[in-house]
C-alpha cells in the first residue's frame, strides 16, 4: 500500500467488525438510559455516547455507542454480539412502548480520523478520545460516495492502540472486565452522577473508593510482540494478559498494584515490556 492509499484508509475507514441496532418507541430513551452506564436522557442530535451494558456485578457484558436518529436510537456494537445484544434489550423492556430491530443489512458503521464531509449518514465525534476523529453511520453506498474504503483497519487499530483506547474482545474479556479496568471512567463511558442502572452499585464503589488494581495501559517493546492473550510477568509472577498490538507498542491488563515492588523486568512471552501507566 503506498502512503497515500494508507493516508486514504486512515481518514476514512471501514469498520467490518461492527454492527448496528435500532431502538425505537415512546419510551426507547428510559428504557436504555436505566440499563446503561451513561446518561442517554440528556443525548443530543449529533451526539454520540460510549455506554456499556452491565451484569449485576458490575462487569462489561457489551459496550457500544449511542446517537439519536430522528425519534429512536442507533446503537453501534460489536458485531459479533449484535444478536446477543438485541435479545437481552429484549429481555429488559417487559412492558415499555420498545421495538429493536437489527439494522446491520442497511447501514454500516465507519471512522473518520477527522471531520467527515457533508453526507446523508450519520456522524458524530468519537467520545472515547479526542484523537479518535468521527465516527459515522450510514448506507454502505453512502459512504461509499463520502469516500470510505475498505482495508484501512490496521491503521485506525494503530492509532486506537497508541492513544491507549481498549477495545471489547480484544483487550479484555466480555463478562470478566469491570468498567474501571476497561478505562470507561476515563472513556467518558461512565455517568457517575445519573440514576441508577445495572451494576451500578458496584461500580459506584469502585470509584469512590479508588480501589481500581486493574487497568488496561499501554506498553512498549522492541521486536515482534506478545501474542495476544499471553501471560504478562514479573519474573515467575503473572500480573495481566497482554490484549491487542500495533508495530512496537499494544495494550495490557495489568495489575498496577504489583508494578510497585517489581524486582525483575515486565516481560511477556519473553518480551521485555515498558509500561506507561499514565493516559494518553
Amino acid at each position: 500500500m503506498t502512503n497515500a492509499e494508507t493516508d486514504t484508509a486512515t481518514q476514512a475507514t471501514l469498520l467490518t467488525g461492527r454492527a448496528v441496532l435500532r431502538v425505537t418507541g415512546r419510551d426507547s430513551r428510559d428504557f436504555l438510559n436505566n440499563l446503561v452506564t451513561s446518561d442517554i436522557e440528556k443525548l443530543q442530535p449529533g451526539e454520540g455516547r460510549f455506554a456499556a451494558l452491565l451484569t449485576p456485578q458490575g462487569k462489561i457484558l457489551f459496550d457500544f455507542f449511542v446517537v439519536p436518529d430522528g425519534d429512536g436510537l442507533l446503537i453501534d456494537c460489536n458485531a459479533a454480539q449484535a444478536a446477543d445484544l438485541a435479545k437481552r434489550l429484549g429481555f429488559y423492556k417487559l412492558r415499555a412502548d420498545v421495538r429493536i430491530a437489527d439494522e446491520s443489512a442497511a447501514l454500516a458503521v465507519a471512522a473518520w480520523a477527522q471531520e467527515p464531509p457533508p453526507g446523508q449518514a450519520l456522524a458524530f465525534r468519537d467520545p472515547r478520545h479526542e484523537g479518535l476523529g468521527w465516527r459515522v453511520i450510514g448506507p454502505p453506498d453512502e459512504l461509499d460516495q463520502m469516500g470510505v474504503e475498505a482495508g484501512g483497519e490496521e491503521a485506525y487499530a494503530a492509532r486506537r492502540i497508541a492513544l491507549g483506547v481498549p477495545e471489547g474482545g480484544a483487550d479484555f474479556a466480555y463478562g470478566d472486565a469491570f468498567p474501571h479496568e476497561a478505562n470507561m471512567d476515563r472513556l467518558h463511558g461512565v455517568d457517575f452522577r445519573k440514576g441508577c442502572y445495572i451494576g451500578q452499585e458496584v461500580v459506584s464503589r469502585v470509584e469512590h473508593r479508588g480501589t481500581a488494581r486493574k487497568r488496561i495501559v499501554r506498553v512498549g517493546f522492541t521486536g515482534s510482540a506478545p501474542a495476544r492473550g499471553s501471560d504478562v510477568r514479573i519474573g515467575d509472577i503473572a500480573i495481566g494478559q497482554m490484549g491487542s498490538s500495533s508495530g512496537e507498542q499494544g495494550l495490557a491488563l495489568l495489575r498496577l498494584d504489583r508494578l510497585d515492588d517489581a524486582a525483575a523486568p515486565v516481560a511477556a512471552d519473553g518480551v521485555t515490556l515498558s509500561v506507561s501507566r499514565d493516559p494518553s
